[in-house]
């Protein structure tokens, strides 16, 4: 197979230099056709990219800069192209032979412009990938942004995403297209000067704040609830939620709770914002809330969140986030609950974030957040699939199954009511963990998958802050995250109470 990619000659990128694209475990060899267009970028489009480079990215190259193209990159295609992606908005060559010919969309409209466009408006577009040949849309998705930095940071991911999808598609595999919402951004938008102008006084802006307080600091909700709770009214109503208490120059976040041989744990990642990398860590509660102190459980080299626990065949496991790592670990319970020993690799050679598993119909199924190297944390879903827990772990014929920053990266355990399966998804629409869906299951097997939220949570009176990303229940526990604004005076008063008069402020504080 050979594919050639149709770029804008005059608009060339770093994301276009490439010789080969990863199709389904192998390399597949890439030439590039300049075309030439008559689409013009806004003025001062590439001097603007370059302000970005050098502010935003401390002048580390990325793959919207600008690639100057050498006379040998203009010469005669190395053969006959098999496929076909225009990325261009020219149209297409009735002479044209290739087999299958894909055109990438940007909110229903061929070319960067477009892209550009919703980047513009704020936000980033749908993505689609359509065969011109007979007009069907082969995939569908939307991308998260959360290292979208800037103008040139937005297109960058738009584009490794897009990659992504036409990476999947020819892979042979079948593509399950999602049903997605368009949004126009903000109405109007604003031209390039404003954009980035505006995006490098927020840079500014998150720079001093940085100084000032931790950043992000998540904290732990918790409640005793007897009567129904979040999966049943689909909100936050109910008992007053209680922070639990950090030392303020560390932040918790991903409460996992468990009873396990009658004394009930809360497991969670405890990130030291000193060192920057986080350990698991626990506490207890009895029937009035915490008991005693938080205590360490596991730590690696490398960082570690999310841990997922899971009982199987008699024994506690425990599969914490390890995705800088590039793998899916298991660690087996061998003192409740702080001696974990790692037992076995689930998968190997992959980003794959919260991994989260589930029984469903006789399989095990493994739901995670997967990254091919490129583009945002959150958009895509993996699924696996294994007959026992230790594997082997296969893939779903449709990985990924989903590209979608609102419903994708998981929040929580499974839990199944009325006999229907349901997922916490995080909503990374408008930023990293900024709200919670409830997706019902619809279908789950090896070959299909479909999910439908139900519901969306997001911070307000009843958990005040500015994010809500993972959710929880044992029995009467329930359990949530969210941040706050934690100024760094504040952990030194925490530690050093006598050294200040301390003054009584909100830990709900909004940021």
């Amino acid at each position: 197979m050979i594919i050639e990619f149709r770029c804008e000659r005059d608009h060339a990128r770093q994301w276009m230099r490439r010789e080969t694209l990863p199709v389904g475990g192998r390399d597949v060899p890439v030439q590039i056709a300049w075309v030439e267009t008559a689409e013009e970028r806004p003025a001062g489009l590439d001097a603007l990219f370059e302000l970005e480079r050098m502010v935003l990215r401390k002048g580390k190259p990325a793959g919207a800069d600008t690639l100057k193209i050498i006379p040998e990159q203009t010469q005669a295609r190395s053969g006959t192209a098999d496929v076909i992606v225009d990325f261009t908005a020219a149209a297409r060559d009735p002479n044209c032979s290739a087999s299958l010919y894909l055109r990438p969309l940007f909110n229903g409209t061929a070319g960067e412009n477009a892209a550009l466009a919703t980047i513009l408006a704020g936000d980033l577009p749908v993505i689609e990938i359509v065969n011109e040949i007979d007009g069907a849309v082969l995939d569908r998705g939307h991308p998260s942004s959360e290292i979208a930095a800037g103008l040139s940071g937005a297109l960058e991911t738009v584009a490794a995403r897009t990659l992504t999808m036409v990476a999947a598609i020819l892979s042979g595999q079948p593509r399950i297209v999602p049903q997605l919402s368009r949004s126009a951004g903000n109405a109007g938008g604003r031209g390039p000067v404003g954009f980035v102008a505006r995006g490098l006084a927020l840079s500014i802006a998150k720079e001093i704040y940085r100084l000032c307080c931790y950043a992000p600091h998540w904290h732990i909700g918790w409640r005793f609830n007897d009567n129904a709770g979040v999966w049943q009214t689909g909100n936050l109503s109910g008992p007053d939620w209680n922070v639990l208490g950090d030392p303020g120059n560390h932040f918790y976040a991903d409460p996992f709770p468990i009873t396990w041989r009658g004394r009930t744990f809360v497991f969670f990642e405890d990130l030291d914002h000193r060192v920057g990398k986080g350990i698991i860590s626990a506490i207890e509660f009895g029937d009035a809330g915490p008991v005693g102190k938080v205590v360490p459980v596991l730590e690696e080299p490398w960082h570690l969140s999310y841990p997922f626990l899971i009982e199987d065949d008699g024994e506690l496991w425990m599969i914490p986030e390890s995705s800088l790592h590039g793998d899916v670990a298991l660690y087996k319970c061998v003192r409740f609950p702080d001696k974990w020993e790692r037992h076995a690799t689930l998968l190997s050679g992959l980003e794959l974030a919260d991994a989260t598993i589930t029984r469903h119909n006789g399989l095990h199924y493994l739901f995670g957040a997967w990254r091919d190297g490129t583009g945002g944390y959150s958009d895509s879903l993996a699924i696996y699939y294994a007959e026992h827990l230790l594997g082997p772990w296969l893939p779903h014929a449709s990985n990924p199954v989903l590209i979608d920053r609102a419903s994708t990266r998981p929040a929580g355990n499974f839990v199944t009511i009325n006999d229907r399966l349901w997922r916490p998804v995080q909503d990374c629409a408008d930023g990293y963990g900024a709200a919670l869906g409830l997706a019902e299951v619809i279908e789950l097997s090896p070959t299909t998958f479909k999910q439908v939220v139900r519901h969306s949570l997001r911070p307000g009176p009843a958990w005040p802050g500015r994010k809500l990303h993972t959710l929880n229940r044992c029995g009467r526990l329930e359990v949530i995250d969210g941040s706050r604004v934690q100024p760094k005076t504040r952990a030194f008063m925490n530690k050093f109470p006598s050294a200040v008069m301390p003054a009584r402020t909100s830990p709900y504080t909004a940021c």
